[in-house]
């Protein structure tokens, strides 16, 4: 008997997540894009970097209904040496699942965020942050000195997040987002590759870490 808790790990997208990518994308956004834009995203756009998140559980052994052999590491031990006998199987686990995804473009003065998404079922358990934790760490691994995005005026959660990670308000489209003309804001963080800075990320990293768990980031 297993039981499993869920971790996330960070890669870049493949062709074979974008069937549960548009799952994401359409539990996000009014309006969406096709399959064959995110295609043309990973394919043809030299500047881009897209995102996953993916959902990994963790399996843990756990004790036997008769609390024998299949419990502790003695118990682990008899289970590999079943194995290597070809006498047991291990079980099948649940498959990677996409929670989340993010798209960054590598400008010549900039990253830009183009776009950031989350399952509904995992808001509100870091995978947001996560996502933004990964778009920092491959702007300062390509030395991209400045992150910017756009984010809805009303979407105060959101604005929360940037501040912390150091998005400043750098302007203000009017009307910007096309189902409801809803103005966004122009936020930038800047110097993410200083020394500084790098102090802040690391800080906040170890502290998500710490309270959502996560295994890697692949970028």
């Amino acid at each position: 008997m297993q039981t499993a808790a869920a971790r996330y790990s960070v890669r870049p997208m493949h062709l074979d997540d974008i069937a549960q990518v548009m799952e994401v994308e359409r539990q996000s956004f009014p309006s969406t894009w096709p399959q064959t834009a995110f295609k043309r995203e990973l394919q043809q756009n030299r500047l881009a970097r897209y995102l996953v998140v993916l959902e990994q559980p963790d399996l843990r052994a756990a004790p036997d209904e008769t609390g024998g052999a299949g419990a502790g590491p003695l118990g682990r031990l008899f289970g590999e040496i079943r194995q290597a006998l070809g006498r047991g199987q291990p079980e099948a686990g649940p498959q990677e699942r996409v929670v989340g995804f993010i798209g960054v473009w590598l400008l010549p003065d900039e990253a830009h965020i183009v776009t950031i998404a989350v399952r509904d079922s995992h808001r509100r358990r870091g995978v947001g942050e996560l996502l933004l934790i990964a778009a920092l760490e491959l702007a300062r691994e390509q030395g991209q000195d400045v992150v910017t995005l756009e984010c809805r005026v009303s979407n105060t959660p959101a604005l929360s997040l940037y501040e912390k990670y150091g998005f400043r308000q750098a302007g203000l489209r009017p009307q910007y987002y096309s189902d409801n003309r809803e103005d966004a804001y122009i936020l930038t963080a800047e110097s993410v590759t200083s020394d500084r800075y790098g102090e802040l990320f690391q800080r906040l990293k170890l502290a998500h870490r710490r309270r959502c768990g996560y295994s890697d980031l692949s970028l």
